[in-house]
């Protein structure tokens, strides 16, 4: 540990970056965006770059649905260059295995916000905690995440998740689908697969596209004009929703690679303003995501550091659960999460 806090660092394996951010004392000394595709095809460079940071005392990576709390050894394949190198590995949970959602609100659900979801969580706390000069606990907003794949959304109230909608099962996204009409799943037949989950979206539906620069462009381009109505009234639509869970929030917090594209946030501003005031959480744009930013909060909290009021208030240490535990259709029993 250091003289002010643990050094910790937070992962976010992105759509479309890999992102890393790491905390000394609660304050940031590294910030760093890789190609997700380069890190599929060697993870080298992303092991060096902690290992040279290091040594941490615990480096929190979100992955998929979530787990509660699982150390890095008991995942597998996936983590296999970073826990040869020896970092303090382990996975945070998804919102479905926090006890601060009621058990109705998982009814038939695994993806509430994943745990990529739940650490961008962390950090608009953290965020609105900090401007408006409130504790956690007085903390009320919805937060949209428009990332380079998918569009979520997440209710916040009393400092706590509450609700939410995620990416497979929110709002349509920038490369996927989002939520998807049961009657096109089930025509889908056999042909529905996971590519089908990734594909589909506002603006990249085929994968085609890079959406790690660009933005701009993409913006002003005739031929997308559709595409961002669909993604902002989907993510308007999301938060209204949330509403119902979370009815006086202070504000729409909206991170992800897309909330930088130029005009996002005044339109989102003006669909919602009967809601609450809409701005970007602070940071977006710098060299990390708010993911891998608030997944180094959390972990920093979980080492006993200066956040650890904020990992007690979101009930982490409580996770518990698989994402299958609360389905109630017909053949939820012969799932199996592989």
């Amino acid at each position: 540990m250091s003289r002010d806090g643990p050094r910790v660092a937070g992962i976010d394996p992105g759509t479309v970056s890999f992102d890393v951010c790491a905390l000394d004392g609660g304050e940031v000394v590294l910030e760093r965006s890789l190609r997700t595709a380069d890190v599929g095809a060697d993870p080298g460079p992303l092991v060096r770059l902690l290992v040279d940071h290091g040594p941490f005392e615990l480096v929190l990576g979100p992955a998929g649905y979530g787990l509660p709390l699982v150390p890095g050894d008991q995942v597998g394949e996936t983590v296999r260059a970073l826990i040869a190198a020896g970092l303090p590995l382990v996975f945070g949970p998804g919102a479905i295995h926090l006890p601060t959602i009621p058990a109705h609100r998982k009814w038939n659900r695994i993806d509430l916000g994943t745990a990529d979801k739940v650490a961008s969580v962390a950090l608009c706390i953290v965020d609105q905690a900090r401007r408006l000069g409130v504790e956690y606990a007085e903390t009320s907003f919805v937060m949209l995440e428009l990332g380079g794949g998918f569009s979520a959304a997440v209710a916040v109230d009393g400092g706590r998740i509450v609700d939410g909608l995620g990416g497979s099962a929110g709002p349509i996204g920038a490369r996927a689908c989002g939520a998807l009409d049961a009657e096109v799943a089930y025509l889908l037949g056999g042909a529905l697969s996971k590519r089908t989950v990734f594909s589909g979206g506002a603006l990249d539906p085929r994968g085609e596209l890079d959406l790690s620069a660009g933005l701009a462009e993409l913006r002003r381009d005739p031929r997308h004009r559709e595409g961002w109505l669909a993604l902002e009234e989907g993510a308007a639509k999301a938060a209204l929703a949330l509403t119902a869970s979370a009815p006086a929030p202070r504000e729409v917090l909206v991170a992800g690679r897309l909330a930088q594209a130029p005009g996002v946030i005044a339109a989102l501003g003006e669909r919602l303003a009967a809601v609450a005031p809409v701005r970007a959480v602070a940071g977006v744009g710098a060299g990390a995501s708010a993911a891998a930013h608030g997944a180094a909060v959390m972990a920093d909290g979980l080492a006993g550091g200066r956040y650890a009021a904020l990992v007690d208030r979101l009930g982490v240490a409580a996770a518990s659960g698989s994402a299958l535990d609360h389905l109630r259709v017909h053949g939820a029993d012969r799932i199996r999460l592989r």
